[in-house]
């Protein structure tokens, strides 16, 4: 097996049941260790960390339905999973067949309220890895790792690794809350258990993140110098270089100089591009040099309903009965894309493209007049739950393929992107103001899309800012950043573009410019009497 941090989850997630008084979570295995014995050796502190991580991926301690948050279902409540649905299928991108699946329909046609079950799965499991974060904070200051004897040298200093690590968590988390929701109950280790956080906005989660990845960054691992699956310097600097980026939308002052500079570093610090772009989305995707931090999966050990067990599966055509080619059962024609997606690929440019994997031949319209129609709309094949080799994962239900939270190819995109805009490019406009640096990466990207031929670049004159969110969804697309990009773009709320099913539309409509955040969630509202619901829910 690939991972290397999966042995410790399971057991860490039963014990911290037992530190974690904060959350809302009820205990599945009789085995829960007390803090005492969890924190007694250094051992214990990696398996502690282990929960942490653990988080992003499993929902609790037992199967693939379990989930240690009380009253929410794992299927709803998986971190990529909900991360991946509101961040794509509520945009132009793809569908879900199956509305009866509890608030999917809502989110895919962009009517949902704050009942949505989703959203309260999102906003729970994001707020847990604030809790667990926490904890292991609480857990491992100087004075108890003395109280407890832990005192060599090389297990204080590795202790303090991940201390640093857990603050990135815990930020990224935070980012996730800013982004989402625009607001979040803040709480850090030095509040009480069951202490009902004060509401932070946007303004003031951003200061946070950026001050405190700022303050760890110099003390992480360099990239590519940490075990695999656990962050180091690259990914926080990746945090950081998404804030900047979108940072007019989230406290309304430019930050692209600041966007570039991270992206450099990220660029420089030892990650390189993949020659083939499909061997990022393939079941030993763990060996790719591109990848800076995945939500990890495992077809035996971390069995669960994730993003990558939807989207491989889901991609599966109602009509091809192609679970074989992706080393999976298949869910009978789950998933499928929206006719806006597919005309990005229109041209002779893109024939050869490698990030143009859809599937157009047979009885397949472009158009979906039915939501629940699995034949209606192209399929996609980006994932696969086969190695580069071709062999199929072990299960040919829960699958090997990590999802790639952050890669490479993104730094590149965000550095055009950023520089331009810095430069004066603006929503709307036609300026071609790229660089020949920004140039260079969308042109290495392309280059590598086709297989090294230079055929596809592009030149100056052909790059403004609305090629550059069609190229960051021709790249980037099903990897959850497509909701943000359309933000940030000005062409989500309102109807400036509009795509199938915007607005509950075949055709598409405007949607009003509060569906830029999702509401915070009725039972998070009531749980803490600090939250306010967000303007127009």
């Amino acid at each position: 097996m690939k991972k290397i941090n999966i042995i410790y989850i399971l057991f860490a997630f039963v014990a911290l049941q037992s530190c974690t008084s904060d959350l809302d979570v009820v205990a599945e295995d009789t085995k829960v260790n007390s803090p005492e014995q969890l924190f007694s050796t250094p051992l214990g502190y990696k398996q502690a960390l282990a929960g942490v991580y653990g988080n992003l991926s499993l929902t609790g301690t037992g199967d693939a339905g379990s989930s240690f948050l009380q009253g929410i279902d794992a299927g709803t409540s998986q971190f990529g999973r909900c991360m991946w649905y509101l961040q794509n299928l509520t945009t132009d991108e793809v569908v879900w067949t199956y509305e009866n699946d509890e608030g999917t329909a809502e989110l895919q046609r962009n009517t949902w309220t704050s009942a949505n079950p989703i959203l309260l799965g999102m906003f729970s499991r994001t707020m847990a890895e604030v809790a667990l974060a926490n904890d292991f904070l609480r857990q491992s200051t100087p004075e108890l790792l003395s109280a407890r004897g832990i005192t060599a040298t090389a297990d204080v200093a590795e202790i303090n690794f991940y201390r640093n690590e857990v603050r990135v968590l815990r930020a990224f988390a935070y980012y996730n809350m800013m982004d989402l929701f625009g607001k979040a109950p803040f709480v850090t280790e030095t509040d009480p258990l069951n202490f009902k956080g004060p509401q932070y906005d946007r303004k003031q989660l951003f200061s946070f993140i950026e001050t405190e990845l700022n303050a760890v960054i110099p003390n992480l691992k360099a990239a590519r110098a940490n075990d695999y699956g656990r962050l180091d310097k690259a990914m926080a600097q990746m945090i950081l270089a998404k804030m900047y980026l979108n940072a007019e939308v989230y406290i309304g002052a430019p930050k692209y100089a600041e966007c570039m500079a991270k992206c450099s570093e990220v660029i420089s610090g030892g990650y390189t591009l993949n020659t083939k772009y499909l061997n990022n989305f393939k079941a030993d995707n763990q060996t790719s040099s591109e990848m800076i931090f995945t939500l990890q999966s495992d077809g035996v050990k971390t069995q669960n309903y994730g993003a990558t067990t939807v989207m491989i599966n889901g991609q599966v055509g109602s009509l091809e009965g192609n679970g074989a080619e992706f080393g999976v059962g298949g869910w009978g024609g789950a998933l499928r894309l929206r006719k806006q997606f597919v005309e990005k690929f229109d041209g002779s440019k893109f024939l050869t493209d490698a990030r143009k994997t859809y599937t157009t031949s047979g009885a397949r319209t472009l158009e979906i007049a039915s939501l629940t129609n699995g034949a209606q709309g192209y399929i996609l094949h980006k994932y696969s739950n086969k190695t580069v080799a071709g062999v199929a994962g072990v299960n040919s239900t829960f699958v090997d393929t990590d999802f790639p939270l952050f890669r490479l190819a993104d730094a590149y995109l965000m550095y055009a992107e950023a520089q331009m805009r810095k430069d004066g490019a603006t929503n709307g406009s036609t300026a071609t103001n790229t660089t020949a640096q920004s140039l260079k990466y969308i042109n290495d990207l392309r280059e590598r899309a086709n297989n090294g031929s230079t055929a596809a670049n592009v030149s100056k004159g052909e790059v403004n800012l609305d090629f550059v969110i069609d190229e960051r969804s021709r790249e980037l697309h099903w990897e959850g950043h497509r909701r943000q990009d359309l933000i940030r773009f000005n062409k989500y709320g309102g109807g400036n573009y509009n795509w199938a099913w915007k607005g509950n539309i075949a055709n598409g409509t405007s949607i009003g410019t509060e569906k830029n955040v999702f509401p915070i969630p009725t039972a998070a509202i009531s749980a803490n009497p600090n939250l306010t619901q967000n303007t127009g829910y």
